[in-house]
């Protein structure tokens, strides 16, 4: 993530912007319990944008919803492939994008996790009544923008020679 320094001060930085992220996350779900549980919508844009109370048992979009023990295995495993693809991709400027979306994506899936483990739900807040779009949390946001940004990064700006760097990086082969 921060290229110009070793390894172990980029990775030590790139841990103190997730525990940062992580805390804004739940910061912003303990007001969200305070401020709008058992209480009626705060109206930001008027049939736009507001804040909405809501105790979510899936995931995006409410999926899976009541399947805690599905999330209990898959999130721990996807943070361990997380973790070890932040600590082998190659530390240059070009992959500097991938480190963030990575810590993005990290922060994400521990705020998430530790609602799920907590309150076998998670709180989300965030409602876009203009579309119906589902009510989320900044948890959630972390998730989105990176996906979509990693899309865009592997479709119009990395080769097909920087995502065969990465794979070496990773020690993944074509054949196993």
């Amino acid at each position: 993530m921060f290229y110009k320094y070793k390894k172990s001060v980029s990775l030590l930085y790139s841990l103190i912007l997730t525990v940062l992220l992580i805390a804004l996350d739940q910061f912003t779900k303990v007001l969200a319990v305070r401020h709008l549980m058992n209480k009626a919508d705060i109206i930001l844009i008027p049939n736009v944008l507001q804040l909405h109370y809501l105790e979510n048992t899936g995931a995006a979009f409410s999926i899976l919803e009541g399947k805690q023990i599905v999330f209990a295995i898959i999130t721990p495993i996807l943070l361990i492939a997380l973790c070890y693809i932040l600590v082998k991709m190659p530390q240059t400027k070009k992959y500097q994008a991938l480190d963030y979306i990575i810590v993005f994506l990290i922060a994400g899936a521990i705020g998430n996790y530790i609602d799920r483990i907590m309150n076998n739900y998670v709180v989300d807040f965030i409602y876009f009544s203009l579309i119906n779009f589902p009510v989320f949390n900044v948890a959630d946001c972390y998730v989105t923008v990176s996906v979509i940004l990693l899309l865009i990064l592997i479709m119009w700006y990395y080769t097909d020679e920087d995502l065969d760097d990465i794979k070496k990086g990773l020690k993944i082969t074509k054949n196993g």
